[in-house]
């Protein structure tokens, strides 16, 4: 077998070589190529034009694409193997090669090589090279002996030569251990890149806890000491002064929030994910709990259905259902009369879990913005909130192979549906 890599100079003395390509990238790609290496060559779209012109100027080899319109190279090569005039001429089919069939279509043909795409222009002039240095080679066996073989149950006749057949064969190998060399050098950058994945997760650990803790310590000062001067200097204080200090500890509480929604959304994406069948209404009813805890004063209509189930992790779902009940108690806030509902519905045979609210809605053109970070389709001045809880849902959904969407219009409340 000959080295792909090896380079061949071809004396064709003043033979040429035909080339059938109907994709007038891949001709020109060849031609550059063969030009290069001083090939003489004839281009042609079709294998009805190549065919008159080989009878006319017979070459030395023939290349020809196997896919093109009209007669194909299977077809192509079968006629030109047919044809006194032309049969002794190599033909070198190229193919994508991705079923087996290919190969029997080949040998059917009287193919003498197969190139298979993309190739190594070096592996191409190797092949040429090979078959130029052997057509005059006497041929071993009797080339009228009809081989039958039987492939996913259909019977073949093959008429190829035993030293075709064989060469044949060995391109095909050749091929497959270049794919194979191209699949370990792939699983070695793959490798690599994990490698480097793992360096980054860390490196995302240790600024996890920065945020965490470096950052979250001179915060806690900064909202420490402005609360103090409200409390103990609030009589020695104007009321501009009083109004900054108030918003120098809003603006804390803000960041505050914010960093916690970051490590959420950070852990969200690498936590491990412990799966169990849980009892989703309770967990829904938990959380509706808390928030009627936090802002007793509201009067709001909260409808969970009863004796839902999901196997998946618990801590995450409880993320999920923070966020997506949290968003409707939040966005009905100034809505009369406000409810809020948790179930699961079924469509076309699916069953989706849904959180649905009366509140303020979005402008659905927006709905493609609503699940990234940092995006929020509501001002800070109407609703507060970081931007990052949805794309933490979103990310936590699809960890469990699910996906969410989301149905709204301004003024008449959000639905979010989910899949687990």
């Amino acid at each position: 077998m000959l080295n792909m890599f090896t380079s061949y100079q071809l004396s064709l003395g003043n033979g040429h070589i035909v080339v059938v390509e109907d994709s007038l990238v891949q001709a020109k790609k060849l031609q550059h190529f063969f030009d290069q290496n001083n090939i003489t060559t004839a281009f042609f779209s079709n294998a009805k034009d190549a065919f008159h012109s080989a009878h006319d100027r017979p070459p030395v080899l023939i290349i020809s694409d196997i896919v093109m319109p009209g007669m194909d190279g299977y077809e192509f090569c079968a006629k030109l193997k047919a044809d006194p005039l032309l049969k002794e001429i190599p033909v070198i089919l190229l193919t994508s090669l991705r079923d087996p069939l290919d190969i029997i279509r080949g040998l059917q043909a009287g193919a003498d090589n197969f190139i298979t795409k993309p190739y190594e222009e070096q592996y191409l002039l190797s092949r040429i090279h090979y078959l130029l240095a052997n057509r005059d080679m006497k041929k071993a066996g009797n080339t009228e002996m009809v081989i039958e073989i039987m492939f996913r149950g259909n019977k073949y006749a093959i008429n190829s030569e035993k030293k075709q057949i064989l060469d044949l064969l060995l391109s095909v190998y050749e091929a497959a251990i270049q794919r194979n060399d191209q699949l370990i050098l792939t699983q070695a950058e793959l490798e690599a890149s994990n490698e480097n994945l793992v360096a980054a997760n860390q490196e995302l650990e240790a600024f996890s806890y920065t945020v965490s803790h470096d950052l979250r310590s001179p915060l806690n000062i900064i909202s420490g000491y402005t609360q103090l001067l409200q409390t103990e200097y609030s009589k020695s204080l104007n009321a501009e002064a009083l109004e900054f200090l108030e918003r120098i500890l809003h603006s804390a509480f803000s960041m505050s929030r914010l960093i916690d929604d970051l490590l959420q959304f950070s852990r969200s994406g690498r936590s491990e994910i412990k799966t169990t069948q849980m009892d989703f209404s309770d967990l829904a009813l938990e959380v509706m709990k808390e928030l009627r805890l936090r802002d007793p004063e509201r009067k709001i209509q909260f409808h969970i259905q009863e004796g839902l189930s999901v196997h998946a992790d618990p801590a995450l779902m409880r993320v999920v259902l923070d966020n997506l009940l949290g968003n409707a108690w939040k966005y009905t806030g100034k809505t009369e009369n406000p409810e809020i509902s948790f179930g699961l519905t079924e469509s076309a045979g699916k069953k989706y879990f849904y959180v649905k609210d009366n509140g303020a809605g979005f402008d659905m053109s927006m709905a493609d913005k609503l699940f990234n970070p940092f995006q929020r389709l509501h001002t800070t001045r109407e609703f507060q909130g970081t931007g990052v809880g949805l794309a933490t849902v979103r990310r936590i959904i699809e960890r469990h192979g699910g996906r969410i969407w989301a149905e709204s219009q301004p003024g008449q409340g959000a639905s979010f549906y989910f899949i687990i």
